[in-house]
């Protein structure tokens, strides 16, 4: 029987969320991108998935600002999601954006990006249709959005300046 629990992410999980990170996409992009949102503190809600005290799933949500005419929304974008290969298909992935969802709920977050698979983000409410009115230099299929309550649907999204660093 497994005992799987999810938790917010400590200094102490840094290691180990690097290398779920690097195991999950097989590169140190989306590693190194993690460590220069949180070393900016840029990030809004990290968690991490533990299986028998292993770190085997991380999820990150950063700080967005939707711009439209002279205003900023705060908004977060949801980026990296990681499970260990070996752990692919349990359902950790969806335990991490589920828990995550109602942290960002509870803190008074209204609206989250994603840049991914609609089929798979989908399944957790997120949509192209919420987010296709967005400005953005990753608009198409796979930028969807999910909002619960009062948030813009049109403006430009600005993400946090490591995401500028990791398409250069």
């Amino acid at each position: 029987m497994s005992m799987m629990s999810i938790r917010a992410a400590t200094p102490r999980d840094r290691e180990a969320i690097r290398l779920v990170e690097e195991h999950a996409f097989g590169q140190q992009a989306e590693a190194g991108l993690v460590d220069a949102l949180v070393t900016d503190g840029d990030a809004v809600v990290e968690l991490v998935a533990e299986e028998d005290g292993q770190v085997v799933g991380h999820i990150l949500f950063s700080r967005l600002f939707v711009q439209n005419g002279g205003k900023s929304f705060a908004a977060v974008a949801l980026a990296p999601l990681a499970v260990e290969p070996s752990f692919h298909g349990s359902g950790i992935g969806g335990a991490l954006i589920r828990e995550a969802h109602i942290r960002l709920r509870d803190a008074g977050e209204t609206l989250a990006v994603v840049l991914g698979d609609p089929a798979y983000y989908g399944r957790f409410g997120y949509s192209h249709a919420r987010a296709e009115k967005f400005e953005s230099e990753y608009q198409g299929e796979a930028l969807q959005a999910l909002a619960w309550g009062d948030a813009p649907e049109a403006g430009r999204l600005v993400y946090a300046s490591a995401f500028t660093a990791l398409a250069a």
